[in-house]
């Protein structure tokens, strides 16, 4: 009998094939038996429910969220794709907030399909698909981006949503409506379908977004064909128009919108900020003060095994690049941490000297990123092209109902960031949706979370707060936040949450570590 290895070998081969093939769901009849059973023990396969299969790592733990939301999209559109060929696609609500920037599923998933038996399909962590049979389906597309989903195109699901969407789902109408850019192909259903009322209300909407010349056209084209509209305003409060002459992508427009939205819930939380320090001196002695504390628990949050005695061996020049120190992850780790923390300090000196009333972060982002890893790089556990630049891949979050953008759309959306955040008077908000929008776009492939928390301390010493330590012991809460804001909207818990370790530390700032 050949080893095990030569047999998982043989049956790892056989799923790179259907894989290479474009089946993102296995099926028990795709592999055999024996193939099937050994992939699975090995880890290469996840049972989603009976005789339906889920390509996973070995390297995760079993039942981990972190494969399945990775895969979510993946597994429905190849399940659908597998039940109903063609004939299918995602409700079009749902439709209209995954084309508009939106990139946590909900729960429960609502697939339209004229062969299905309205029944709901359990999924793993307690997600479903309720399987609609529709009597009608509107024009759809697979998009790449919505990993294969079907999608009612933008057109269509604007005139199939009905007025709730418009209360319920503000910001994703606002964006819907503004990313029109041919009116003829929303006219098209319109007038197929004689939907004078749906065309009034989407006129409606157009007039109370800026859009006024979109508005008369529709109207004009729906009463040259006979059918009489009256505009009516759908919104429950009129949307406040977005700046810019040039059209912008439904992923930086949410931006710009979640940005207005949430900055004056980050103020209502915030103490009001101090005048900037005068003493950079001090400042910087009170930062230093605070670093071994700060790495310890940044670090910590990470998941690296980071001890006390290995950052203060860091600081102090004791660490050997090329002895033992060098064969450990943890030890890179620290060196690039200290590395960072060096640059953020030269920023914060440099602002608080030339107090500007912009905060251009772009540049030096970029050195606290090399800083970061260039250790690792040096010690050959990274690429040197690992510090190029924002990643090329999707990235994931483990646990996490949000996905990150895609690598496309991280490059529209970053110069955004900066330009938000450069533009924006408010300390508090600078520093907590600076933190919030860099870790939602999550534009490396690693250190996005420790960056982050450099841009809010950054932006809080800079100010008028203190510098603010967000502690190992308060790491799940922590990442409950950033998920509610991520997934929900919902960016008060965060806000509340760097409030009150910023009140606390005023006071009393974190003891060095034990």
């Amino acid at each position: 009998m050949p080893p095990l290895h030569t047999l998982l070998a043989k049956s790892l081969t056989l799923l790179a094939e259907l894989q290479k093939a474009g089946k993102h769901v296995i099926r028990g009849s795709d592999l055999p038996r024996m193939d099937r059973q050994r992939l699975i023990k090995a880890g290469f396969l996840e049972e989603v429910f009976r005789g339906w299969y889920l390509p996973s790592r070995p390297d995760t733990h079993a039942g981990s969220s972190a494969t399945w939301f990775a895969s979510m999209r993946e597994f429905i559109a190849g399940y659908c794709d597998e039940r109903f060929g063609v004939d299918w696609h995602v409700s079009p609500d749902q439709s209209l907030m995954l084309r508009t920037g939106e990139r946590t599923l909900p729960k429960q998933v609502q697939i339209w399909a004229p062969e299905a038996n309205n029944q709901v399909v359990a999924l793993p962590h307690a997600c479903s698909l309720f399987l609609y049979r529709a009597p009608r389906l509107w024009q759809s597309e697979a998009l790449t981006d919505a990993g294969g989903l079907r999608l009612a195109t933008l057109a269509h699901a604007l005139v199939a949503v009905g007025p709730a969407f418009f209360s319920q789902q503000p910001l994703a109408a606002r964006i819907a409506l503004a990313s029109v850019n041919d009116v003829s192909e929303l006219l098209r259903p319109l007038l197929d379908g004689g939907h004078g009322h749906i065309a009034g209300r989407l006129a409606g909407g157009m007039r109370a977004i800026g859009r006024g010349d979109v508005a008369d056209e529709m109207v004009s084209a729906m009463r040259s064909a006979g059918i009489e509209v009256k505009a009516s305003q759908p919104f429950e409060a009129a949307p406040t128009p977005l700046s810019g002459a040039r059209p912008e992508s439904p992923y930086v427009q949410r931006l710009r919108l979640m940005w207005q939205q949430m900055r004056q819930e980050v103020i209502d939380e915030f103490p009001a900020p101090s005048k900037a320090p005068q003493d950079v001196d001090a400042t910087l002695k009170s930062l230093e003060d605070r670093y071994i504390t700060d790495a310890y628990h940044s670090l910590s949050i990470e998941g690296y095994r980071v001890t006390p005695e290995l950052i203060e061996k860091v600081r102090s020049g004791l660490w050997q690049p090329d002895g033992e120190d060098a064969k450990t992850r943890d030890a890179m780790a620290a060196k690039g941490y200290y590395e960072a923390h060096v640059k953020v300090k030269d920023y914060i000196a440099q602002a608080l000297s030339a107090r500007p009333e912009r905060w251009p972060l772009h540049d030096a982002l970029a050195g606290w990123y090399r800083a970061l890893f260039s250790p690792s790089v040096v010690a050959g556990i990274l690429k040197a092209s690992d510090l190029a630049g924002w990643r090329n891949e999707q990235v994931f979050i483990q646990g996490a109902l949000h996905v990150p953008l895609s690598k496309e759309a991280v490059r529209e959306c970053m110069p955004v960031f900066f330009e938000l955040l450069a533009d924006e008077p408010h300390a508090a908000v600078r520093a907590v949706l600076g933190h919030f929008f860099f870790v939602y776009i999550h534009p490396y492939m690693d250190g996005n979370g420790r960056l982050a928390r450099f841009i809010f301390n950054a932006m809080l010493t800079t100010g008028g707060y203190e510098w603010t330590i967000v502690p190992l012991e308060q790491r799940q809460t922590y990442m409950e936040a950033l998920e509610r804001a991520s997934s929900y909207g919902e960016i008060q818990p965060l806000a509340r949450l760097f409030a009150n370790l910023l009140r606390q530390q005023r006071t009393a700032p974190l003891p060095r570590p034990q």
